[in-house]
């Protein structure tokens, strides 16, 4: 993606691993240039380390970040988002576009802080960014085109997959894509420490665990196969592996998956009060 595709030169309101994530992404991309980037980050140490690792322009303030901006990504904590949008409020450029990564603030609440007709596109992505393999959910605010929003689908493609949704689904995707992370990585240590009670090495388990989640993600990815197609193709009749799965399925693995998602969501809500 390119300036003439709508994002212009950014500004990165907040230089965390999720901002320097997306900057890597798009530098490695070469979706943008380092000219094309400013980071506003208020730790000292923070900035150089930014400026010397990707050769980008670093300043310790948002307002100072946003001026001349064509996209502002807002890459900061939810507790965060209000003061920051309304300090930059009365600076944005008429047409600027102003991209939003908090978790749990919805495109209204932007708008309402921000000057009337200001476009806002909300983006869920995940920690796997740091390894350009995030899933990241888009949508679109009020004000937003659909070119605006196809722009930021790209801008997010640098660092994985992305895929535009209505912001009404954007809680139950983030419960499963945001926080899914943890979910996998808990199974995986699962998985491993079960190695381990049986006699693996603790690094031989891990690693057994890791390429087989992997490796499974990867096929499903590559051959379009639903899971339950997967499992059958594994299972044999009296087999290993029914047994294992039947264990998984009196111990509620699928209640306790569903059961952590509905409690995702739910704790989004609380959070947008």
């Amino acid at each position: 993606m390119t300036a003439e595709k709508g994002i212009g030169r950014l500004a990165v309101i907040g230089g965390g691993r999720m901002g320097e994530a997306i900057i890597g992404g798009l530098l490695a991309d070469g979706a943008l240039s380092p000219r094309d980037i400013v980071v506003a980050e208020p730790v000292a140490r923070r900035r150089d380390t930014l400026a010397a690792a990707h050769g980008i322009a670093t300043v310790a303030e948002a307002t100072e970040a946003v001026s001349g901006a064509d996209t502002v990504l807002l890459a900061v904590k939810p507790q965060v988002v209000d003061a920051v949008t309304d300090s930059i409020s009365g600076i944005l450029a008429a047409g600027s576009l102003v991209v939003s990564i908090a978790v749990g603030v919805s495109c209204a609440r932007l708008e309402s802080r921000l000057a009337a007709g200001t476009a806002v596109v909300r983006v869920m992505p995940n920690t796997p960014a740091l390894v350009g393999a995030a899933m990241s959910v888009v949508s679109a605010g009020s004000e937003a085109s659909d070119a605006q929003v196809e722009a930021v689908r790209e801008l997010f493609s640098a660092v994985g997959l992305a895929i535009v949704l209505p912001e009404s689904q954007q809680n139950a995707a983030a419960a499963i894509s945001g926080s899914g992370p943890a979910y996998v990585a808990m199974f995986v240590d699962a998985l491993a420490r079960a190695g381990v009670r049986h006699g693996l090495a603790r690094d031989v388990a891990e690693r057994l665990a890791v390429q087989t989640m992997a490796g499974t993600a990867a096929l499903l990815q590559e051959t379009g196969q639903h899971p339950e197609q997967l499992v059958d193709g594994v299972t044999s009749p009296g087999g290993t592996t029914i047994a294992a799965v039947e264990a998984l399925e009196a111990g509620g693995f699928r209640a306790s998956i569903n059961a952590a998602v509905a409690a995702a969501i739910a704790r989004t809500r609380e959070l947008e009060g």
